[in-house]
């Protein structure tokens, strides 16, 4: 699928802003299910030099520094990006794994759902051991700023993880959990809403709902990471797609050590899981989803940030539009 994807953020400042820095994570990666084919990030007003490279958790993460004074900031993206399905890696994996070949039939999550290793198991892989390296997904297994490890955490997390259970299908199961329990509600929550609260009130956006299922996983010693990005929606039968009503998602994924590791498997061993949609798949919930960016909670991966002299009042617009090409 061909995307086009336009993300503009509009910012009017009073008083005006005398000196300012940013930081954006607006360029999706190269993955195994989708391909970027052109980016170009304007700023208004002109004159600041980008630079843009790669972050510790290999992001394309992009700097700019304002020195004249400006009332107003406008950030614009223009991606576009082709998808992959990711049926496409399906055949490889099952080959690889020496399956029948009626399994190859089955969806990327059906597959996901065949691997046998206990999250007990999984679990044990992040505790340290003298002498021993460390598994490379410890990173996103402590606890961070959105997503805290907590009991409450643990006991809302404990009615999937049974004693033994194979980690996909306990994940899966509480994702399905989250979204059949949770109410999703724009303007409901803030950036700055505990992921605990959240869990409290049963209520929230893709953020929150992000946050509470890596808070759960986490609780329970697991490696989750945050995924930034975009979800192609369609608009009601016969009315025309809105330009901007679209905005940016955010889903989870969970990391299968007996999928990752040497095997040379496409998605890495990490299986997506997006609570807000109750879908999953492995590397890419599928192929209307667009990965912006993964870290440790939407801290790591804010579409943009800045520190401003100046500016002590703001209004904030953000306008997204996801579109096939052909439209």
């Amino acid at each position: 699928m061909l995307l086009h994807i336009t993300h503009e953020t509009l910012y009017d400042y009073a008083p005006g802003v005398d000196t300012a820095q940013h930081m954006a994570h607006l360029q999706p990666p190269d993955t195994p299910y989708q391909t970027c084919i052109s980016h170009q990030l304007d700023v208004e007003p002109p004159g600041a030099d980008i630079d843009t490279r790669l972050d510790a958790f290999g992001n394309f993460r992009s700097y700019w520094a304002m020195s004249s004074f400006h009332e107003q900031l406008r950030v614009c993206a223009n991606t576009v990006l082709r998808t992959h399905s990711p049926q496409v890696d399906l055949v490889d994996a099952m080959a690889t794994q020496g399956a029948s070949g009626d399994a190859i039939a089955a969806s990327p999550l059906e597959w996901a759902q065949r691997s046998g290793m206990a999250w007990e198991a999984a679990r044990d892989l992040y505790c340290y051991a003298s002498g021993q390296a460390g598994d490379t997904a410890s990173e996103f297994s402590y606890a961070s700023h959105h997503a805290p490890v907590d009991t409450a955490f643990a006991a809302y997390a404990a009615t999937s993880f049974g004693v033994g259970r194979p980690l996909a299908a306990a994940a899966c199961e509480l994702m399905e959990r989250i979204h059949r329990d949770f109410i999703y509600e724009a303007l409901s929550t803030e950036i700055s809403t505990p992921a605990l609260e959240v869990l409290e009130q049963r209520r929230g956006v893709c953020q929150d709902f992000a946050h509470v299922l890596l808070a759960c996983l986490r609780s329970l010693g697991l490696a989750a990471r945050y995924v930034s990005g975009y979800l192609l929606t369609e608009p009601p039968p016969g009315q025309p797609r809105l330009t901007g009503a679209d905005a940016s998602h955010a889903w989870v994924s969970v990391y299968l050590p007996d999928l990752g590791g040497t095997r040379g498997l496409p998605h890495g061993g990490w299986l997506d899981l997006d609570p807000t949609n109750n879908r999953a798949g492995l590397g890419t919930p599928g192929h209307d989803y667009v990965r912006l960016a993964v870290g440790r909670d939407f801290a790591d991966v804010s579409p943009l940030r800045g520190v401003l002299q100046g500016g002590a009042n703001h209004t904030l617009q953000v306008r997204v539009t996801v579109a096939p090409v052909a439209e």
